[in-house]
Protein backbone atom coordinates (compact mmCIF):
# COMPACT_ATOMS: atom_id res chain seq x y z
CA UNK A 1 0.00 0.00 0.00
CA UNK A 2 2.77 2.46 0.97
CA UNK A 3 4.76 2.18 -2.26
CA UNK A 4 1.58 2.66 -4.32
CA UNK A 5 0.63 5.75 -2.34
CA UNK A 6 4.13 7.17 -2.78
CA UNK A 7 3.86 6.76 -6.58
CA UNK A 8 0.40 8.35 -6.54
CA UNK A 9 1.54 11.29 -4.40
CA UNK A 10 4.63 11.97 -6.51
CA UNK A 11 2.69 11.73 -9.78
CA UNK A 12 -0.16 13.88 -8.52
CA UNK A 13 2.21 16.48 -7.06
CA UNK A 14 4.27 16.83 -10.25
CA UNK A 15 1.17 16.82 -12.47
CA UNK A 16 -0.56 19.54 -10.46
CA UNK A 17 2.61 21.62 -10.47
CA UNK A 18 2.87 21.20 -14.24
CA UNK A 19 -0.73 22.38 -14.71
CA UNK A 20 0.48 25.79 -13.51
CA UNK A 21 4.02 25.68 -14.90
CA UNK A 22 4.32 25.30 -18.67
CA UNK A 23 8.14 25.18 -18.45
CA UNK A 24 7.97 22.14 -16.15
CA UNK A 25 5.48 20.44 -18.46
CA UNK A 26 7.69 21.06 -21.47
CA UNK A 27 10.69 19.66 -19.62
CA UNK A 28 8.98 16.38 -18.72
CA UNK A 29 6.62 15.59 -21.60
CA UNK A 30 7.70 13.05 -24.18
CA UNK A 31 8.82 15.07 -27.20
CA UNK A 32 11.21 13.49 -29.76
CA UNK A 33 13.47 16.45 -30.73
CA UNK A 34 15.13 16.92 -27.29
CA UNK A 35 15.57 13.16 -26.98
CA UNK A 36 17.10 12.79 -30.44
CA UNK A 37 19.22 15.95 -30.44
CA UNK A 38 20.03 16.56 -26.77
CA UNK A 39 19.95 13.09 -25.28
CA UNK A 40 17.10 13.89 -22.86
CA UNK A 41 16.28 10.22 -22.45
CA UNK A 42 14.60 10.79 -19.09
CA UNK A 43 11.54 11.90 -21.04
CA UNK A 44 10.84 8.22 -21.77
CA UNK A 45 9.93 7.95 -18.07
CA UNK A 46 9.12 11.50 -16.95
CA UNK A 47 6.18 11.78 -19.36
CA UNK A 48 4.32 9.54 -16.90
CA UNK A 49 4.53 12.23 -14.22
CA UNK A 50 2.48 14.79 -16.15
CA UNK A 51 -1.12 14.68 -17.36
CA UNK A 52 -3.36 16.54 -19.77
CA UNK A 53 -5.81 17.77 -17.11
CA UNK A 54 -7.30 16.97 -13.74
CA UNK A 55 -9.70 14.38 -15.12
CA UNK A 56 -6.87 12.51 -16.85
CA UNK A 57 -4.81 12.53 -13.65
CA UNK A 58 -7.73 11.49 -11.44
CA UNK A 59 -8.74 8.61 -13.71
CA UNK A 60 -5.23 7.20 -13.78
CA UNK A 61 -4.55 7.60 -10.07
CA UNK A 62 -7.87 6.10 -9.00
CA UNK A 63 -7.22 3.10 -11.23
CA UNK A 64 -3.71 2.75 -9.81
CA UNK A 65 -5.10 2.94 -6.28
CA UNK A 66 -7.68 0.21 -7.01
CA UNK A 67 -5.14 -2.29 -8.27
CA UNK A 68 -1.69 -1.14 -7.18
CA UNK A 69 -1.58 -2.29 -3.57
CA UNK A 70 -2.30 -5.95 -4.28
CA UNK A 71 0.18 -6.11 -7.17
CA UNK A 72 2.80 -4.22 -5.16
CA UNK A 73 2.60 -6.88 -2.43
CA UNK A 74 3.18 -9.66 -4.96
CA UNK A 75 6.12 -7.96 -6.66
CA UNK A 76 7.66 -6.99 -3.32
CA UNK A 77 7.38 -10.56 -2.03
CA UNK A 78 8.98 -11.96 -5.19
CA UNK A 79 11.54 -9.27 -6.07
CA UNK A 80 12.10 -7.23 -2.93
CA UNK A 81 11.31 -3.63 -1.99
CA UNK A 82 12.18 -2.22 -5.41
CA UNK A 83 10.23 -4.88 -7.31
CA UNK A 84 7.04 -2.89 -7.81
CA UNK A 85 8.66 0.50 -8.54
CA UNK A 86 10.88 -1.18 -11.15
CA UNK A 87 7.88 -2.92 -12.69
CA UNK A 88 5.97 0.38 -12.81
CA UNK A 89 8.91 2.30 -14.32
CA UNK A 90 9.65 -0.41 -16.87
CA UNK A 91 5.98 -0.40 -17.87
CA UNK A 92 6.20 3.34 -18.53
CA UNK A 93 9.19 2.72 -20.79
CA UNK A 94 7.89 -0.35 -22.63
CA UNK A 95 4.41 1.08 -23.19
CA UNK A 96 5.74 4.24 -24.85
CA UNK A 97 8.49 2.69 -26.98
CA UNK A 98 6.34 1.67 -29.99
CA UNK A 99 4.82 5.15 -30.26
CA UNK A 100 8.17 6.85 -29.72
CA UNK A 101 9.96 4.76 -32.34
CA UNK A 102 7.20 5.45 -34.86
CA UNK A 103 7.37 9.18 -34.17
CA UNK A 104 11.03 9.79 -33.31
CA UNK A 105 11.43 12.05 -36.35
CA UNK A 106 8.11 13.84 -35.85
CA UNK A 107 8.65 17.20 -34.07
CA UNK A 108 4.90 17.62 -33.61
CA UNK A 109 4.49 14.41 -31.63
CA UNK A 110 3.98 14.75 -27.87
CA UNK A 111 2.77 12.29 -25.28
CA UNK A 112 2.04 12.39 -21.56
CA UNK A 113 0.30 10.46 -18.80
CA UNK A 114 0.86 7.34 -16.69
CA UNK A 115 -1.73 5.30 -18.58
CA UNK A 116 0.71 2.68 -19.87
CA UNK A 117 2.06 1.81 -16.43
CA UNK A 118 -1.40 1.97 -14.85
CA UNK A 119 -2.69 -0.44 -17.50
CA UNK A 120 0.19 -2.81 -16.76
CA UNK A 121 -0.74 -2.84 -13.07
CA UNK A 122 -4.45 -3.22 -13.78
CA UNK A 123 -4.08 -6.11 -16.23
CA UNK A 124 -1.58 -7.86 -13.95
CA UNK A 125 -4.23 -7.78 -11.23
CA UNK A 126 -7.01 -8.94 -13.53
CA UNK A 127 -4.90 -11.89 -14.61
CA UNK A 128 -4.78 -12.97 -10.96
CA UNK A 129 -8.29 -12.03 -9.80
CA UNK A 130 -10.62 -11.27 -12.73
CA UNK A 131 -13.85 -11.41 -10.75
CA UNK A 132 -12.81 -9.21 -7.83
CA UNK A 133 -15.21 -6.34 -7.28
CA UNK A 134 -14.09 -2.72 -7.33
CA UNK A 135 -16.19 0.34 -6.57
CA UNK A 136 -16.68 2.64 -9.57
CA UNK A 137 -18.67 5.68 -8.47
CA UNK A 138 -19.85 3.53 -5.52
CA UNK A 139 -21.10 0.78 -7.87
CA UNK A 140 -19.43 -2.66 -7.52
CA UNK A 141 -18.01 -3.76 -10.86
CA UNK A 142 -16.03 -6.95 -11.62
CA UNK A 143 -12.41 -6.07 -12.36
CA UNK A 144 -12.46 -7.79 -15.74
CA UNK A 145 -15.52 -5.79 -16.84
CA UNK A 146 -13.78 -2.58 -15.79
CA UNK A 147 -10.75 -3.63 -17.85
CA UNK A 148 -12.88 -4.30 -20.94
CA UNK A 149 -14.54 -0.88 -20.68
CA UNK A 150 -11.17 0.78 -20.00
CA UNK A 151 -9.65 -0.87 -23.08
CA UNK A 152 -12.63 -0.03 -25.31
CA UNK A 153 -12.36 3.59 -24.22
CA UNK A 154 -8.64 3.61 -25.04
CA UNK A 155 -9.23 2.24 -28.53
CA UNK A 156 -12.04 4.69 -29.33
CA UNK A 157 -10.16 7.65 -27.89
CA UNK A 158 -7.06 6.78 -29.92
CA UNK A 159 -9.11 6.75 -33.11
CA UNK A 160 -10.60 10.15 -32.29
CA UNK A 161 -7.21 11.70 -31.45
CA UNK A 162 -7.00 15.40 -30.61
CA UNK A 163 -4.91 15.25 -27.44
CA UNK A 164 -1.41 14.41 -26.18
CA UNK A 165 -2.74 11.36 -24.34
CA UNK A 166 -1.24 8.21 -25.81
CA UNK A 167 -4.08 5.71 -25.70
CA UNK A 168 -2.03 3.08 -27.55
CA UNK A 169 0.10 2.91 -24.41
CA UNK A 170 -2.93 1.48 -22.57
CA UNK A 171 -2.86 -1.58 -24.79
CA UNK A 172 0.93 -2.01 -24.85
CA UNK A 173 1.15 -1.51 -21.10
CA UNK A 174 -1.64 -3.99 -20.46
CA UNK A 175 0.07 -6.65 -22.55
CA UNK A 176 3.36 -5.98 -20.75
CA UNK A 177 1.71 -6.33 -17.34
CA UNK A 178 0.23 -9.69 -18.29
CA UNK A 179 3.53 -10.95 -19.74
CA UNK A 180 5.64 -9.96 -16.73
CA UNK A 181 3.13 -11.47 -14.30
CA UNK A 182 3.08 -14.76 -16.22
CA UNK A 183 6.88 -14.87 -16.09
CA UNK A 184 6.87 -14.08 -12.37
CA UNK A 185 3.99 -16.47 -11.63
CA UNK A 186 3.98 -19.26 -14.26
CA UNK A 187 0.65 -20.67 -13.03
CA UNK A 188 -1.13 -17.33 -13.35
CA UNK A 189 -2.59 -17.93 -16.82
CA UNK A 190 -4.02 -21.43 -16.14
CA UNK A 191 -5.56 -20.07 -12.95
CA UNK A 192 -6.97 -17.10 -14.89
CA UNK A 193 -8.73 -19.46 -17.33
CA UNK A 194 -10.05 -21.52 -14.44
CA UNK A 195 -11.42 -18.43 -12.70
CA UNK A 196 -13.06 -17.21 -15.89
CA UNK A 197 -14.91 -20.49 -16.15
CA UNK A 198 -16.07 -20.30 -12.53
CA UNK A 199 -17.04 -16.69 -11.64
CA UNK A 200 -16.68 -15.96 -7.95
CA UNK A 201 -17.17 -12.35 -6.92
CA UNK A 202 -14.93 -11.05 -4.14
CA UNK A 203 -14.36 -7.62 -2.63
CA UNK A 204 -11.06 -5.95 -3.47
Amino acid sequence: MLVTLVIILITAGVSIAAFKNVHLLEKLILWPPPIQKKGEWWRLLSYGLVHADGQHLLFNMITLFFFGSAIAQIFTARLGLLGFPLFYASALLVSILPSYLNNRNNPRYRSLGASGAVSAVMFAYILLAPWSLILVFFIPVPAIIYAIVYTAYAVMAQRQGGSNINHNAHLTGGAYGVLVTMILLPRAFPLFLEQLAHPHFLGL
